[in-house]
């Protein structure tokens, strides 16, 4: 029975399929050919490379470039050595300073966004400053050059409102700050103060990103507001440095 044997052992290696149709399909692996691939060296295949690489690079960079400031959050907000608390309250999801125009002591607008790339300790108050202005601009004062070297990577900040004209001595008193004039509405849709409080009751930090990111406690502790800014400031030594660009 060499036939029987023949067919049997053809089967076994898969040398012999019959379709139902009595036709034997020809042996094409995937019936794909290499014509069906690009051409590495056509001029699409070039450029697509060539976009592939530029979007490699570009991402790299921009990793290299948040790596520092990731880092820095990530040490103070997640690595926390154990039993230490802030003393300001952490605002959670960040606010970002409103693209809105302020005016200056001497009359000249000023974009809000233009005071980021520094670490802003903000005080708001009416224009007539209070017994409570005049203290937190004293402590903004005292806070800040408390800093030593590093007083210059933070900007003491009155956001103003109200119609009435600084006195001489507010204007000598705030010679080394940053006084804007901004409409009370504006500033109540970006800061919120405690609940029961009102906005002149705080003192507000915001980071070089231009981002508020904490609000400290009415009658604040001076001593304990600077700790808490000097541990940001060594924080983001690594990326953060004094001026804007």
């Amino acid at each position: 029975m060499s036939g029987s044997k023949s067919l049997s052992q053809g089967a076994e290696k898969g040398e012999s399929m019959v379709s139902g149709d009595g036709v034997e399909p020809a042996d094409h692996p995937l019936g794909m050919t290499v014509y069906d691939l690009p051409d590495p060296a056509s001029p699409e295949a070039k450029a697509a490379t060539l976009t592939r690489t530029g979007r490699i690079k570009m991402f790299l960079v921009l990793l290299v470039c948040a790596a520092p400031v990731v880092a820095s959050y990530f040490t103070y907000y997640v690595i926390r050595p154990e039993g230490r608390r802030n003393y300001g309250e952490l605002i959670e999801p960040m606010r970002p300073l409103p693209a809105v125009q302020a005016v200056q002591v001497d009359g000249k607008p000023l974009e809000l966004t233009a005071l980021q790339h520094q670490w802003l300790l903000i005080s708001v108050a009416d224009s007539a400053c209070n017994a409570m202005c005049e203290r937190h601009l004293y402590l903004q004062r005292q806070i800040r050059e408390a800093l030593g070297k590093d007083k210059t990577r933070l900007d003491w900040v009155w956001l103003r409102t109200g119609q009435a004209a600084l006195s001489d001595e507010l204007q000598r008193g705030t010679a080394a700050a940053t006084v804007l004039k901004v409409e009370e509405p504006v500033l109540s849709a970006w800061l919120e103060p405690a609940p029961g409080r009102q906005l002149a009751d705080h003192l507000y930090l915001v980071d070089p990103w231009g981002n508020w990111m904490m609000r400290f406690p009415a009658d604040a502790d001076p001593t304990k507001v600077r700790k808490d800014i000097e541990r940001l400031l060594r924080a983001a030594a690594s990326w953060d440095k004094e001026g804007r660009p």
